[in-house]
C-alpha cells in the first residue's frame, strides 16, 4: 500500500515527523518498506506566465522569451523547448537555482543572447512526464509562487508491506485510524453524506449466489459529462500512490478504493439489459475484461451479469462489452461485498491480479459497502455532473463476528507486564472495538472492518502493539537451558557453506523456475517439471540441476567486467513432483583467474583439478573416487562422475564448448554438483596415535598405458589393506624420449610407517613387491 503523507495528515495529523511516523507504523506491525520523497531537492524554481515568444536570430530551433516571474520586470530567457507559447505558466528556474543532477542555473549567453533562467519540463525537476517540453501548469496557477509550495511537493512517499491479515490498512481510513489509536491523535474523516435522489431511474439487482455476494449495492447516475477533467488535488494522490489517471469516473473509483478500501466499478447503463444480478458462472462462458484479455470461465467464478451476458469477473475485473467508454452519459455505479473465499485463487487461476482482488480476497468492510458508494456518487457528481437516483440494494446473509473472550491474566502470562483490566479496556477503545467486562475477562466483539481478529491471542497482539514492543521489558528467562544433543555422524548444511566460502566462493541464490531450454541443455531433461501458471514465459518449469541458475549468474558477473568469478548454490531440485524426487544439492562454479590478481601470482585460468580440490574439501575427510563419464553439460573429455563408498553422489567437470560458445562465456567455466545427504552424513570420529618413529619412502616409476588412470592404481594399491602402505602419492608423470607411444610413466612415492617398531628392510620390501605385484594385475610394468 503506496500513499501521501500529506493525505494522510489530513486525516489525522500525530506531533511525529516522517521519520517518526514511519518507525511508529513499523514497530506497531505495519512494516514501512519504503519512505521516499515525493521529488527530489531543487530550489529558486517558482511559478511563471510566458508573456512572449520570439524567434531566436541566430538559431532556428531556440525562441527568446519574455516571462512574468512576479518581480517587477519580466526576465528574457532562451528556450528550445517545442510546446513554448505565449500566456503558458510553466515552472521557471531563476539564476542561482540548484536542479536535481547537481545542475546550477547562471546567467548565460546563448548564441550571443543573453538568457536569466530556465523555463523547465519535468523530467528537469525529476518528475518525468510523457508531456514533450516544458511542464504546463493550470492557468489559475499563482506567478511567483515556489514551485514546491504550488504543487506541495514537500510531501513523502509512504510504502507499507503490509501482512495478509491487515486488509483493514489497505486504504487511507484504516491507516488513519491505526495512526490514531497508536498516538491518541484526533482521527478527521472525511464527512459523508447521502446524496438526495434527483431521478427516480433504477437498475434492479439480485443475489443468486448469496453466500459468495451477501450484499451488492448500485446507483444510476445519468447526464454525467465524461470529458469532464479530473481535478489536479485527485491526480496528484492518484499518481502519489502508484495509480495514473485515466478519466474522471474510473478515477473517482480508484480514489474511494485508496480512501475507504472499498473497490467499486461503473457500468455505462445504456449497455445493460434487465437487471443486475450476482451469480456463479456457467460452464464454459466468455467473457472479455477490461485489458482485452477473454476468459473462459469455470462454474466456481462468480460473475456480475445481466440477463444476457457476463459484465464483470466478481472482485476482479469488468468486462469490456459494459465499460465506460468517451460517449458515455448514464452510468450504473456498484459496490459490494464478496465472500474472501470465492476471490481467493481466482486471480492466480485467470493469469494475473488487481488492486480489487488483492482486497476482496483478504477480506474488506462489508459495512462500509454503501458508505463508499455515496462518497463516490458525491465526487462524481461535483466532477462530472448528472442527477443521481436512488440506491438500489439486496442483502443476504453477512459474516457473523463471534464475540472473542479475553482473560486479563492471561495478558500478563504471554506479555510478561501488568496491566489492569481498565489499561486494557482503554487501549482496546482507542481501536474502536466494542468491549465489556466481567470478573477477569474481557468479551471483544470484532468490528466489520477487522477479519483478523477471531482467537484471544490476536486481541493480545493488539495490545502489545498499542503498548508499544519496545516499552516491553527485557528480563532474563526463567526457563531452565538445555543443550540438546548432538548427532556425532552428521553436520549442518551451514557447514558446507562455510567451507565454500572459506575457499573463496560467494552464494548465489536462483530461481527453481528456469527456462525448458535449460533443462535440455545442462541436464539433458526433456521431460522437466512444468509449471500450470509460470510467472514469467523463461521460468516455465522446475529445474533439475543447479547449473542454469550458475551459469546464468555467470553471464551476469561478466558483463559487469568481473574477472574472476566463484559462486555455489545449495537447494533444491526437482526430479519429479515426489517428495523424494526433489533431493537438495551444492553445485559450484569456477571462472577466470586461479587467484585474485596480485603481483606475486601469475595469471593462470582456473582448471578442473583446481575444483577438484573444492570438491574434496566438501568431503573431507572421507576420500573420493573420480570416474570418467559423459555429461550433456560437461566437456567429453574433462568431466567426471564424484563416488563415496562405489556410490555416486555428483559430478565434476568443464562446460562443454557448444554451450560456452551457445551462451557466449569467452572460456569454460568449471562446475560441480553433489548430493547434499551425502555431504552431511559423515563418519564418526575416531582418535589414532601420532606414530613416533619416521616413515620409510621408496619411488616407483611405473609404465602404464594412457588410457589407464592414476585412481584405479591407487585403489589397487589401498585394497592391499597392507597396514604398513599408509600413502600412495603421484609426484610426477612423463611421456617422451624412452617411453613408447600409448605409454605413460607414473612415478610414485610410497609411505610406509608403524606406529610400534621401526621397519627394516625385509618388511619395507615386501610391502614394495605387493605393490608391484598388484600394478602388474593392472597391465603396468616397472620401469628399467
Amino acid at each position: 500500500m503506496k500513499f501521501s503523507e500529506q493525505w494522510l495528515r489530513s486525516w489525522v495529523n500525530p506531533a511525529l515527523n516522517s521519520e517518526q511516523l514511519a518507525h511508529l507504523l513499523t514497530m506497531a506491525g505495519l512494516e514501512v518498506e519504503e519512505n521516499d520523497p515525493a521529488a527530489p531537492e531543487f530550489t529558486q524554481v517558482f511559478v511563471a506566465e510566458v508573456l512572449s515568444v520570439t524567434k531566436h536570430e541566430n538559431a532556428d530551433k531556440l525562441n527568446v522569451c519574455s516571462v512574468n516571474v512576479g518581480e517587477a520586470q519580466p526576465l528574457q530567457i532562451v528556450c528550445g523547448a517545442p510546446n513554448v507559447a505565449p500566456g503558458i505558466k510553466v515552472p521557471c528556474a531563476r539564476v542561482g537555482a540548484a536542479l536535481p543532477g547537481d545542475f546550477n542555473i547562471k546567467k548565460a549567453k546563448v548564441r550571443g543572447v543573453e538568457s536569466f533562467g530556465m523555463l523547465c519540463s519535468g523530467d528537469e525537476l525529476g518528475m518525468p512526464s510523457d508531456v514533450d517540453g516544458l511542464m504546463i501548469l493550470p492557468r489559475d496557477a499563482l506567478v511567483g509562487m515556489p514551485i514546491r509550495e504550488y504543487l506541495q511537493l514537500d510531501d513523502r512517499l509512504l510504502t507499507l508491506k503490509l501482512t495478509p491479515n491487515r486488509t483493514d490498512c489497505l486504504s487511507i481510513k484504516g491507516i488513519a485510524r491505526e495512526v490514531a489509536a497508536l498516538t491518541d491523535a484526533v482521527l478527521h474523516p472525511v464527512e459523508i453524506k447521502a446524496v438526495v435522489p434527483a431521478c427516480d431511474d433504477v437498475i434492479a439487482v439480485s443475489l443468486n449466489a448469496g453466500a459468495a455476494c451477501p450484499r451488492y449495492a448500485g446507483r444510476v447516475i445519468k447526464n454525467v459529462n465524461q470529458a469532464a477533467v479530473t481535478p489536479d488535488w485527485m491526480k496528484q494522490r492518484l499518481e502519489r500512490s502508484g495509480l495514473r489517471s485515466i478519466s474522471a469516473i474510473v478515477d473517482v473509483t480508484n480514489y474511494v478504493l485508496l480512501e475507504l478500501g472499498q473497490p467499486m466499478h461503473a457500468f455505462d447503463a445504456d449497455k445493460l439489459e434487465g437487471g443486475i444480478q450476482a451469480r456463479f458462472a456457467q460452464q464454459g462462458e466468455k467473457i472479455t475484461l477490461l485489458n482485452e484479455k477473454e476468459l473462459t470461465l469455470d462454474a466456481d467464478m462468480l460473475v456480475i451479469a445481466d440477463v444476457a451476458q457476463p459484465l464483470a469477473l466478481a472482485g476482479i475485473m469488468g468486462g469490456l462489452a459494459s465499460s465506460v467508454v468517451a460517449g458515455t452519459r448514464n452510468i450504473f455505479l456498484e459496490s459490494a461485498f464478496f465472500a474472501p473465499s470465492t476471490i481467493a485463487g481466482r486471480s492466480r487461476r485467470v493469469g494475473f491480479s488487481s488492486d480489487s482482488s488483492h482486497r476482496f480476497e483478504r477480506g474488506i468492510d462489508f459495512a462500509n459497502v454503501v458508505n463508499a458508494l455515496e462518497r463516490a456518487t458525491q465526487l462524481i457528481l461535483d466532477i462530472c455532473g448528472g442527477e443521481a437516483g436512488p440506491v438500489t440494494e439486496a442483502q443476504a446473509e453477512l459474516p457473523v463476528r463471534p464475540a472473542v473472550a479475553l482473560r486479563v491474566s492471561r495478558v500478563a502470562k504471554v506479555l510478561g507486564i501488568q496491566l489492569s483490566a481498565d489499561e486494557i479496556l482503554a487501549l482496546l477503545a482507542r481501536l474502536a472495538l466494542p468491549t465489556s467486562l466481567a470478573g477477569d475477562v474481557i468479551t471483544v466483539t470484532p468490528p466489520s472492518f477487522r477479519f483478523d481478529i477471531e482467537i484471544e491471542e490476536d486481541l493480545i497482539e493488539e495490545i502489545a502493539r498499542l503498548f508499544g514492543y519496545d516499552n516491553i521489558p527485557v528480563a532474563p528467562s526463567a526457563a531452565r537451558q538445555v543443550m540438546l544433543p548432538q548427532q556425532g555422524d552428521r553436520r549442518e548444511k551451514a557447514a558446507l557453506k562455510s567451507i565454500m566460502v572459506a575457499r573463496d566462493y560467494f552464494e548465489a541464490i536462483s530461481y527453481a523456475f528456469v527456462e525448458e531450454k535449460w533443462e535440455a541443455d545442462f541436464a539433458g531433461n526433456t521431460s522437466p517439471v512444468k509449471l500450470l501458471n509460470p510467472i514469467a514465459s523463461q521460468m516455465s518449469v522446475m529445474r533439475s540441476s543447479l547449473f542454469g541458475g550458475l551459469i546464468s549468474a555467470l553471464q551476469g558477473n561478466q558483463k559487469r567486467k568481473q574477472e574472476r568469478v566463484r559462486l555455489f548454490e545449495l537447494a533444491r531440485v526437482f526430479n519429479g513432483t515426489a517428495a523424494d524426487a526433489q533431493p537438495e544439492k551444492i553445485a559450484g562454479l569456477a571462472w577466470g583467474h586461479r587467484s585474485a590478481e596480485q603481483w606475486g601470482v601469475a595469471k593462470q585460468h582456473v582448471d578442473f583439478y583446481d575444483v577438484k580440490a573444492d570438491v574434496e574439501a566438501l568431503l573431507a575427510p572421507r576420500k573420493a573416487d573420480f570416474r570418467r563419464v559423459d555429461h550433456p553439460a560437461l566437456h567429453p573429455g574433462r568431466a567426471a562422475e564424484v563416488l563415496l563408498n562405489g556410490i555416486v553422489v555428483g559430478v565434476i567437470g568443464e562446460l562443454h564448448p557448444k554451450w560456452v560458445q551457445s551462451y557466449d562465456l569467452g572460456t569454460a567455466p568449471v562446475l560441480f554438483e553433489l548430493d547434499v545427504e551425502a555431504l552431511v552424513s559423515v563418519a564418526t570420529l575416531t582418535a589414532k596415535p601420532v606414530s613416533k618413529l619416521q616413515v620409510v619412502r621408496r619411488d616407483l616409476a611405473l609404465l602404464a598405458d594412457e588410457s589407464l588412470s592414476v585412481a584405479t592404481l591407487q585403489a589397487a594399491f589401498a585394497n592391499l589393506k597392507n597396514p604398513l602402505l599408509i600413502a600412495s602419492e603421484v609426484f610426477d608423470v612423463y611421456r617422451g624420449k624412452g617411453v613408447s607411444e600409448g605409454k605413460k610413466s607414473l612415478a610414485f612415492k610410497m609411505l610406509m610407517q608403524d606406529t610400534h617398531k621401526t621397519l627394516t628392510d625385509e618388511e619395507v620390501d615386501a610391502v614394495v613387491a605387493d605393490v608391484i605385484r598388484a600394478a602388474e594385475a593392472n597391465g603396468v610394468t616397472l620401469r628399467v
